[in-house]
Order: structure tokens, then sequence, then C-alpha cells
């Protein structure tokens, strides 16, 4: 009797009993297709290629022809990759290769096309909006070409360090110039409001020196030696932020923790501290009272805590000062 004529004559119970047990294992297969198809297309979608490459050296990431390593983290439901020329907004931490974090922030900035392979710039281009991926890359071509700076201290020649990459928003330069056009028309009495409540700020504390050339007040509290800070040098500075009406925003005192950073890198601190660091001296104690577009300019903090508009005070420590090779 053929299997047929055996389905056949099975009773109802014996039918059913037969397709619970069947129905879980096609389930089953079900996802695992699905999972296997959309491992494929998450590969093809961010155009990584590892066809005959090496098993990486770095688990749970993949070698990339052109020098890099990447590891997925997640994948948004824009289709349109990042292009050179564009503009973007990243949640980016760079690290060590041993998970060191010395930088954390949001930043917008315009995607170059890079001269070498490898480069963080043409990782970017492999990613859309609301993508994440975490990068390793050659420390000494991130340091020496991408950001024209030195190599920090704690790094050496033949150093990778990791750059973990969240894709917040892309605009296209033609996007991002016609929506500049359009806020600069809309914040101007916003610019006024600010300098007239900075004006009466400064009045009222009855500060006698006059500004410097960007808009920014330089009061010295405490006199350092005689060594200045470089481009390229390891800086170690406590900080305490705090708006007009003395409301503090932030203070690495109270976290007990200095802030260090490679000094004349891009992406590390505000504008108006990069400025006010590099006229201190080792062991300088002092106060900078910015304008907004020292700080975090028309658009504010990216955690909202400081508003568009809106000057700041930083007292500033700088501790040590470590030479950049």
């Amino acid at each position: 009797m053929n299997r047929a004529c055996l389905w056949k004559n099975a009773t109802a119970h014996e039918q059913n009993q037969h397709a619970s047990c069947i129905r879980p294992l096609k389930n089953n297969f079900v996802r695992m297709k699905h999972t296997l198809i959309l491992s494929l297309c998450l590969l093809v979608v961010l155009g990584f290629s590892t066809c005959g490459e090496k098993k990486s050296e770095y688990p749970g990431y993949t070698p990339h022809q052109n020098g890099f390593f990447y590891k997925l983290i997640k994948i948004g439901d824009e289709a349109p990759k990042c292009q050179y020329n564009d503009y973007v907004t990243v949640d980016i931490n760079y690290k060590t290769i041993k998970d060191s974090l010395f930088f954390s922030g949001r930043r917008k900035f315009q995607i170059s096309k890079p001269d070498f392979p490898g480069a963080i710039d043409e990782c970017l281009t492999f990613l859309a909006k609301d993508d994440s991926a975490s990068f390793i890359i050659s420390a000494s071509q991130f340091f020496k070409k991408t950001l024209s700076s030195n190599l920090p201290s704690f790094l050496k020649e033949g150093d990778k360090i990791k750059v973990d990459v969240s894709i917040i928003d892309i605009q296209t330069p033609k996007q991002y110039a016609k929506e500049k056009e359009a806020f600069l028309r809309w914040i101007d009495d916003f610019g006024e409001y600010e300098k007239t409540i900075l004006k009466q700020y400064i009045d009222g504390a009855k500060i006698k020196s006059a500004p410097l050339a960007s808009g920014m007040y330089h009061l010295v509290l405490k006199a350092g030696n005689e060594r200045a800070v470089k481009v390229g040098d390891t800086v170690v500075v406590h900080y305490e932020g705090r708006f007009l009406n003395g409301k503090f925003f932030d203070s690495t005192r109270e976290r007990h923790e200095a802030f260090q950073f490679v000094y004349g890198q891009q992406w590390q601190v505000i504008k108006g501290m990069e400025e006010a660091i590099g006229m201190m001296h080792e062991g300088e104690k002092a106060l900078f009272i910015m304008p907004s577009e020292l700080g975090f300019g028309t658009t504010g903090s990216s955690t909202g805590i400081i508003p568009p508009f809106t000057s700041l005070i930083f007292e500033v420590e700088l501790e040590s000062i470590k030479s950049g090779k």
C-alpha cells in the first residue's frame, strides 16, 4: 500500500497528530530560511565584500579588502547609503583596541573622499541612516592623514583603534545648503537677543577686560608654568560648565574624572574650549565666558541640556600636558 493510501485510510485523530508534529518543524525551517536570507541581504545592502579573505584576527569583526575590519551592530530601514560630500550627523566613539574609550560624542561633518584605502570616511560610505557599525582602522592613518594631527602618546605606530558609529542623519550638499539658508534667516533675532543677555551679564559682573577677537572673555584665576600647549599634545583638564544664571550643567570634578584628549584633533571639544585651552599654560586655572558661536551654536547640545543661542561659562584647570609624537 502506498503512502497516499495510508494517509487516506488514517483516522482524523491520527492525521491531526501527524500534522501537529510536522507544523513546528515546518515553522522552524521557515524561520531559519528567513534568518539566512536576512543575513545575506544585510551584507549585500552594506556592500561589504569578504570573498576569498582570511579569517579575522579580531573576534567578531570581518576583514575588508581595503585593510579595515567591520562589525555590523544595527541595520536601519533606510536604503540610500552615505556618499562622499554628504553631510552626516553621527554618534561616534573612539576606543583603543582594548576598548579603552578616549572620545564619545555627536558630530556633524562632511564626508571627504580620502586619498588612501581604509580611511574612516570610506567606512562611512557603507552605512545608511539608522545603521550602526564598529570599525577597526589604522591609528596612524586616522590621526596623521585624516585629522592631520600627531599620534597621541597612548598609541604607537602600527596600533589599531576602534571607531563605533551610528548614523543619525544624512544630507546631500544641496539639502544642507538649503536648510542652512532657511535657518540663518530664521535665527537673526535670536542672535541679537543673546548678545543683549551676555552684555547684561558682563556689566553686572563688572568685568573690565575686553573680549578676544572671537568674542570670548578670558580671566586668569591662577597662573601656570611656562609650558604651553601644542597641537598633538595630550592634555588633561578639569572643568566646570555653567549658564550665565550660575546653574551648573557639567563638571568633571563632580564625576571625579579629569577629561583627556588630543589637542588640535577634530570632533573632540567645542570650538571655544579648543581656543581656551590653546592659550593656557600647564597648571593654569582660568575662567572663560563664551558666546554660543564658540559653544553649541544655533542648535544647542545634542543632549538637549544646552539650548540654542546660549552663552556659557567654563572654569578650566589645565592639569598636565603630555607631548605628542
